[in-house]
């Protein structure tokens, strides 16, 4: 019943993990303005063909023709990405046509995507563009295949233990960050058996990875935390590769030592589970999730346990899932576009002040 991601956004991001140079939305251009003014700060052109009503009854294929041509001069693209929206959809556009016409030096991948594609699902647009790609010959079959399993059981954990319940929910900013703060290094510094579980989704992991950005020799050097993360840099699209490449690198200047690697940045819906199956015969006082927290299997867990999300949608839920404190970071896709670095989270750094107080 509330406001969530549409399938045009969620084909906007996908097509900038495949690295495109322009996307062109065929609609008004008010239509998913936000998600369009962000990805500029990643590297993609993001244009729109500004339909407006005489559109929506005489049709817009000239229009998306011209602004094909206009942004390959401008340019001058190597690949190139159509999005259709609820408007250009619904009237029937033909965006193969109009890529044909224009008949452009450069490869363009249509994505017949709008708001209510499918039952709704943010991920019915990414898959839609990762069909298409196939079909143009960007990414191979397979990695399709693979990626396309993620996004199904993302929806499914999302519409089982997230906030595509059914119900409203209200919005909740969570804990105290630095009671929480205190919590968590109060337990390292007197010898308590901790576990920190970075299981992010794409560029928020730079984000997220900031919670774990400290020295556990800084509180206790006899009682290092074991740390779990999704960070393989072998799985992937090249950008998305490259987003565990750098933070492992750069925790590695922290002193930071990942224990297990649960899988790639784009496998969260299923590295909470690899994650709980490493920890299981721990005997650990406490547990940290970050990322997607409602991704690990927290109830078979008898520990105290901190989730951080970036939905104030699903603080409720994480509680709910048996979390017994929850954290939320605000505007993570924001502060990590354009980044190839860890950014400063806000509990990150109150964890950190709360290290300092204790010196």
């Amino acid at each position: 019943m509330h406001p969530r991601p549409s399938p045009i956004a969620a084909s906007l991001y996908t097509l900038r993990d495949m690295d495109v140079d322009v996307i062109i939305m065929h609609g008004p251009h008010g239509c998913c303005f936000r998600t369009g003014r962000l990805l500029e700060s990643d590297g993609v052109r993001v244009l729109t063909t500004s339909m407006a009503e005489n559109d929506f009854i005489l049709g817009a294929g000239e229009k998306l023709e011209n602004t094909l041509i206009k942004a390959y001069d401008m340019f001058n693209p190597k690949l190139m990405g159509v999005v259709g929206t609820c408007a250009s959809m619904i009237i029937g556009e033909d965006l193969k046509e109009a890529i044909a016409n224009a008949d452009l030096d450069c490869t363009v991948i249509p994505v017949e995507s709008h708001g209510g594609f499918g039952e709704g699902d943010n991920t019915e647009g990414a898959i839609m563009v990762l069909d298409s790609a196939v079909e143009c010959g960007v990414i191979p079959s397979d990695e399709a295949e693979r990626q396309i399993k993620m996004l199904k059981k993302a929806t499914e954990i999302e519409k089982t233990r997230g906030m595509a319940q059914g119900e409203y929910i209200k919005p909740n900013f969570g804990d105290n960050k630095e009671e929480v703060a205190k919590k968590l290094v109060s337990a390292i510094k007197d010898g308590k058996k901790v576990a920190f579980v970075l299981n992010a989704k794409k560029e928020t992991s730079y984000l997220f990875a900031d919670i774990i950005n400290f020295d556990y020799a800084d509180v206790n050097g006899d009682n290092e935390p074991i740390v779990v993360a999704n960070l393989d840099e072998n799985i992937g699209l090249t950008r998305i590769r490259n987003h565990a490449k750098n933070i492992k690198s750069q925790l590695e200047r922290t002193n930071v030592n990942v224990d297990c690697i649960t899988g790639g940045l784009d496998e969260y819906p299923e590295t909470g589970k690899i994650a709980a199956d490493y920890l299981k015969d721990e005997d650990l006082d406490m547990i940290v999730v970050f990322g997607v927290p409602h991704a690990f299997p927290v109830e078979d867990f008898d520990a105290e346990t901190i989730a951080i999300t970036d939905g104030p949608r699903l603080v409720e839920p994480l509680r709910k899932l048996g979390y017994d404190n929850v954290v939320a970071e605000l505007d993570a896709h924001s502060k990590t576009l354009g980044t190839n670095e860890i950014v400063c989270s806000d509990f990150g750094s109150m964890i950190r002040s709360v290290i300092d107080w204790n010196k």
